[in-house]
């Protein structure tokens, strides 16, 4: 007699719970599916203890036993080993109980779904699956799939490859929907039609958010339903995560589940023998629901309102026009008030915005948001903010853009940020859940009024989204490949490194002329000798050719001279940018807002007497 059997005589199979939970309390804190090989006896002993709390189904310890996860242990290639002793223990586990083995397989991609190639999720899924089956497992368990073109994916292939039963389970990201909005109830029904035997959810939620969702979900037709909940949501004390729901929620939360037409319950993350005991006392000799009411409630179909009229974006402008924008960087001292002069100056010189930078060169900076605030509302000047991926994890990228949106500021430039090895704090995390490509997805996502994951943001935002581009490398066709992956992620609008020779201008516009995004070039004023071999030398992406490095070295003893000196070659970079770029990026240096200003002037004087003679975006 195989699962599906058991389940026809009016049965409510009992699943076991977590084993990461307990080997994680047990102080493991490695490779759990390793352990199959190093601590076969504690893997052993956990099988057991499920099944004497009354489990009829358990799991062979290889959630992650794929090459794509074991890789990061540089277990790769025991793949076959680790799956085998897996099932082998299982096996020995169930020999004196009337249980059955199913082959775990967990979903590899998480909220980026695009980060792991289907490709690659199709060779990893196939060689674990063939590990499983030579073993002898009684089925297959698909769990923890936040994505569900992933375990379609893969459950096509297992449905080839083997007539054993196969449970598809999905995890949700909210009450009644996975991540990518597609509501729990079409998930389910979609994975029935491709062959599962069983579909339900696991992980992520406990009870509570499972049953609401099961209430929206009718009992398939030819498949049946499965819950495998959390024990409750984690909280994170003393280092370490723990689970704090007792096993009598658990007992309540059973009977519910069968009202639900639920014939396969087990459990997930935080869920401990004393948990499936008291589901599996519950349900003792209970009937299974054959039949039930679908709760209906109006789904999230409301129409996401239109963004809220704003500004027209500032990269139009530079598309038919001069446009001139100017990174003054937050200050490193909690003083602002030659920041805000500076600002002022620049509003009162006429350029289009002001850049501020997110703590460049992984320095901590007043905040940046903060600053675009004030200078939006006491100066009246447009504040363009970085945003980069190294300091703040999916939540806090997601929580920032809501937060620019509600203070008015819809431009913003994406860049992954320079790593913390280089600033002030090296021991410091870089996060980089994204980079820069991912960030340009999720604020574009946003744009269409829907989070990363998936939710209902109730508005669309309007950022314009601008890009960093670095001309200064040696084969420029290759920086303009990395330019045009930008576009198809959704770059309005590109600002560029600094650029210190004619000859890389022209190079710049040649290699870009097919391209309709606007180019901000950037040009810099050089302060003194020091700083242009600093920057020539030290600073990633920057190069200046022999002739500045040496008209600046003449005046290395002379501060005044050599500033003058780096305004003249300056100009002479914007003379040239000028007659092919629309867009000029002025970038200002130490706080010297003067030259910037300088510098802003003399563009817009330059502008109306050769706007014709522009040929970029023109």
């Amino acid at each position: 007699m195989g699962i599906l059997d058991s389940i026809k005589q009016d049965k409510i199979l009992i699943a076991d719970g977590a084993m990461g939970t307990l080997l994680y309390s047990y102080g493991s804190d490695c490779c759990f599916e390793e352990l199959n090989l190093s601590q076969p006896n504690q893997i052993y002993n956990i099988h057991q203890a499920y099944l004497n709390a009354g489990a009829n189904i358990i799991q062979t310890n290889t959630y992650a036993a794929n090459y794509h996860k074991l890789e990061r242990y540089g277990l790769q290639d025991q793949v076959k080993e680790i799956n085998g002793a897996a099932v082998r223990l299982a096996r020995k586990a169930v020999t004196n109980h009337d249980a059955f083995v199913v082959g775990t397989i967990g979903g590899i991609r998480g909220i980026k779904p695009q980060a792991t190639p289907i490709e690659e999720i199709k060779r990893t899924f196939r060689e674990q699956l063939y590990c499983l089956l030579l073993e002898g497992v009684d089925g297959i368990l698909l769990e923890t799939f936040y994505d569900l073109e992933e375990l379609e994916t893969v459950l096509s292939i297992a449905r080839k490859e083997t007539t054993l039963p196969i449970i598809s389970q999905v995890s949700l990201q909210e009450v009644g929907f996975m991540q990518n909005r597609v509501p729990i109830s079409e998930a389910l029904s979609r994975l029935e039609a491709l062959g599962a035997d069983i579909v339900g959810l696991n992980c992520r939620l406990g009870p509570y958010h499972m049953l609401s969702t099961l209430e929206e979900v009718a009992i398939p037709k030819h498949a049946y339903l499965s819950a495998y909940p959390n024990a409750s949501l984690p909280s994170y004390v003393d280092g370490k995560l723990q689970y704090e729901s007792d096993a009598d929620y658990f007992t309540e939360a059973a009977l519910s589940f069968r009202d639900q037409g639920v014939r396969l319950l087990g459990g997930c993350c935080g869920t401990t023998p004393a948990h499936i005991e008291a589901f599996s006392t519950a349900l003792k000799g209970a009937a299974p629901v054959t039949e039930k009411k679908v709760k209906t409630r109006e789904r999230m179909t409301v129409v996401t309102p239109p963004a809220k009229k704003t500004a027209p974006p500032l990269f139009e402008k530079a598309k038919k026009e001069q446009s001139i924008i100017v990174e003054l960087d937050p200050p490193r001292k909690l003083n602002t008030d030659r920041f805000m002069q500076g600002a002022q100056a620049l509003k009162d010189a006429g350029i289009d915005a002001i850049t501020l930078a997110d703590n460049s060169l992984a320095s901590p900076r007043v905040c940046n948001t903060a600053l675009g605030s004030i200078v939006k509302s006491e100066i009246g000047l447009r504040p363009l903010i970085h945003i980069t991926c190294r300091d703040r994890n999916l939540i806090g990228l997601q929580s920032h853009l809501m937060g620019l949106h509600q203070l008015g500021i819809h431009d913003v430039l994406a860049v992954t940020g320079d790593p913390t090895k280089v600033g002030d704090f090296p021991g410091a995390s870089s996060v980089y859940d994204v980079t820069s490509f991912g960030l340009i997805d999720m604020i574009k996502q946003f744009n269409q009024g829907i989070s990363l994951s998936g939710k209902d943001l109730g508005e669309r935002t309007s950022f314009s989204v601008g890009a960093a581009f670095n001309p200064n490398v040696r084969l420029i066709d290759k920086a303009v490949e990395r330019l045009e992956k930008k576009i198809e992620s959704g770059a309005d609008y590109f600002i560029s490194q600094p650029v210190f020779s004619e000859e890389k201008l022209m190079e710049v516009y040649q290699a870009t002329r097919h391209i309709d995004a606007p180019i901000y070039i950037g040009i810099m004023p050089l302060t003194s000798s020091q700083n242009a071999n600093f920057l020539h030398h030290e600073v990633p992406g920057i190069k200046l050719t022999k002739d500045i490095l040496e008209a600046m070295g003449k005046h290395k003893d002379d501060p005044k001279q050599a500033s003058q000196e780096g305004l003249t070659i300056a100009k002479g970079l914007l003379d040239a940018a000028l007659e092919l770029f629309n867009g000029i990026y002025l970038i200002t240096p130490f706080m010297r807002y003067e030259l910037t200003v300088e510098l802003a002037t003399y563009a817009k004087k330059y502008g109306p007497f050769h706007s014709s003679r522009r040929m970029h975006n023109v």
